[in-house]
Parts: structure tokens; C-alpha cells; sequence
């Protein structure tokens, strides 16, 4: 029995050996796909370092993450402007541990609320933070890599800082004055409608992050005019739609879309409503969920993403964001009880 269990424990050891003996060559970037900051961070980080990008949505954040972080050529990983929740934040802590002890490089790139406790434990273990919640993550990634970067980036991160609305923020501002306003803004917004309209298109998404990293102007990538005016089309129904659909409680309006994406109609139930949070969310028939935009204000005091995350994790789901713009996945069954949750809680 003893002689058994030595002969184990050598195979072990030089299984192990050889894991750690591999030669390890790749890089990756695992970004957000459903905005123009995401698919931006995705952009410059290629053209600094090269690599793959894999851009994902909420829902399929962590599992991507496992996914990646089993390849045994994995070098180097960046995680760009992905929000962590109360749900997956302990597990996104794990996963990174064991990442690091393979001796991988990973830098963790965003501009969400997070947890000071988890911000911690990721610089125990040696993961590169640049996290700041006054700047989008596109200009964070500008900021931290302008030497890996064309000068073009620039205008990347100030199309980026626009969509995200934060474009009057340090760092962002001082990028949006290198250029004509106008020119930024409506490249910004083609970007954002070809973004959202080929949510279902992944390798279209793709295209958009290898266009942009060889320093090409939105309005340069080929027929991306002619498709966000496609995208304006849609839009000016959905504002018909919204005045008939829209319900409000007391401190939110809120609607349920049908035929297009939330966060495209959010900001409509927003200023339609006359309240100071907007609510959209349309449901995700493959998850049994439902994708919820939630959008505040210029006069709403409250940090909606800190909100969102709680009473999201509460329900079974997850959320977060910024203080004005945020938002969550929720188990269907639970959505209702999310909506009136939320209101009570803009009392406090």
C-alpha cells in the first residue's frame, strides 16, 4: 500500500511539472460586447499587445472567464469594462487565484463600482487594477498604454468617454478638446447603433474591434452610415411605442421591450416619464431572464448601480454599474418583484 501511494504521488508531481513546463504564448482580452466602451477596450488593448479579444455579455461573463483561463498556452489576460456583482465577485476572486499561481499575467481594466473588500484580495494576489469610477474604461486603457498606441487612440477613448457620458470627466474632457465635437459625437453614435444592432452577429462585433485597432474612423468602416440609419429608424418607433407602453410607481417609469434592445429604449421611458430613474427590460428567452437597462437623471442623487447590484443578487440574478447608468439580469419570475423592490428603495 505504501509503495502505491508513492508511485501516485510521483505522477502527480511530474504531471504537474510539465503543465508548468509549457510554453505559453497566448493573449487574450475578454471585453464587454454590448457597448462602444467594451468593444473600444477590446480595440486598443489588440493594438497594443496583439492577441485574440472575445467579447461577451453579462450573462456569459464567468463562464467565458473558466473557459479562457483553462488553456494552458494562456500568457497574458486582460478583463476590460465587465462589472463584478455580489453574485460573482467570490468566484471571479477564485478563478484569478488560480490563474496566477500558473504564473499568468492578468490585468483588470474597468470603471464600475466594486467592492474594496475584492479590490484587495485581486492586489494580494498580484492582478494589475486600473480602476477608476471617474473614467470610462476605454480612456483608462488609453491612459495606462498611450506608448503601445497610434494617436488615433485617442479619438477611440473620447468616442468611448461620449457613449458612456462621461465625457466630461478628466482625463476624458481633455481627449473630446483634441477634436471637433460634432465629428466626435456623430462618430460616436454610428459606432453605437452598429454596436447594438449586431448584438446577434459576433463576428461582425469582431470586425468592429479589428477596424477600429488599425486606427480607421467608425465612419470609415464600410456601410456603418447606412446601417445606424437603419438603427434611427427603429428608435423613432420604439418613442411611439414608449408613450403608449410606459407604466409608472412613484419614483421610476418602466416598460418591458419587445422588439428591440433595452438600453436603446431606456433613456426614452427615462425623459418620457418625467421621473428620475428610467426602467427598460426585455426578456432573454435562452437564459429565463430578463436584461434590465436602468438609467438616472441629472437631478438623481442616488447611485443607481450600488442599488441594482444589491437587490439583483437578492433576487437570484446580478447587477451593478455606474451611479447613473446601470444594469442587471434577473430571473424572470422575479422581475416584478425587482421593479416595486427598486422604487421602495429610491425612497431611502
Amino acid at each position: 500500500m505504501v509503495a502505491t501511494k508513492k508511485i501516485k504521488t510521483v505522477k502527480k508531481k511530474i504531471v504537474i511539472k510539465v503543465k508548468s513546463n509549457l510554453q505559453r504564448t497566448k493573449v487574450i482580452c475578454i471585453s464587454h460586447k454590448e457597448d462602444a466602451d467594451g468593444i473600444s477596450s477590446a480595440a486598443l488593448i489588440k493594438q497594443a499587445f496583439g492577441g485574440v479579444s472575445i467579447l461577451v455579455d453579462y450573462p456569459g461573463q464567468m463562464e467565458t472567464i473558466k473557459q479562457v483561463c483553462s488553456d494552458d498556452k494562456l500568457k497574458s489576460l486582460f478583463i476590460c469594462d465587465l462589472g463584478l456583482s455580489k453574485k460573482n465577485q467570490d468566484e471571479f476572486v477564485d478563478i484569478l487565484t488560480v490563474l496566477k499561481k500558473n504564473h499568468v499575467t492578468v490585468t483588470y481594466i474597468d470603471h464600475h463600482d466594486i467592492d474594496p473588500k475584492i479590490t484587495s484580495q485581486l492586489e494580494k494576489i498580484k492582478v494589475k487594477m486600473i480602476h477608476d469610477i471617474n473614467e470610462c474604461t476605454t480612456v483608462q486603457v488609453y491612459n495606462a498604454f498611450k506608448s503601445k498606441l497610434s494617436e488615433h487612440a485617442s479619438f477611440v477613448a473620447a468616442c468611448a468617454a461620449i457613449t458612456d457620458y462621461m465625457e466630461d470627466r478628466p482625463i476624458g474632457s481633455k481627449l473630446l478638446q483634441i477634436y471637433d465635437r460634432q465629428f466626435a459625437l456623430i462618430n460616436a453614435t454610428v459606432l453605437t447603433y452598429n454596436i447594438v444592432g449586431h448584438q446577434k452577429d459576433p463576428d461582425y462585433l469582431l470586425y468592429l474591434v479589428d477596424e477600429l485597432s488599425e486606427s480607421k474612423f467608425p465612419h470609415e468602416i464600410p456601410n456603418t452610415f447606412e446601417f445606424a440609419q437603419i438603427q434611427v429608424e427603429k428608435l423613432a418607433q420604439i418613442i411611439a411605442k414608449v408613450k403608449v407602453g410606459m407604466k409608472t410607481m412613484k419614483n421610476i417609469g418602466y416598460m418591458e421591450i419587445m422588439d428591440s434592445g433595452a438600453s436603446g429604449a431606456v433613456n426614452f421611458v427615462l425623459g418620457l416619464s418625467g421621473k428620475d430613474v428610467g426602467v427598460a427590460y426585455k426578456e432573454r428567452v435562452d437564459h429565463g431572464i430578463y436584461a434590465v437597462s436602468v438609467r438616472g437623471s441629472r437631478s438623481c442623487k442616488i447611485h443607481l448601480g450600488k442599488i441594482v447590484n444589491l437587490l439583483a443578487t437578492e433576487l437570484g440574478g446580478s447587477g451593478g454599474g455606474h451611479d447613473k447608468a446601470c444594469g442587471a439580469v434577473i430571473p424572470k419570475p422575479k422581475i416584478q418583484i425587482f421593479l416595486k423592490e427598486f422604487n421602495k428603495k429610491l425612497n431611502q
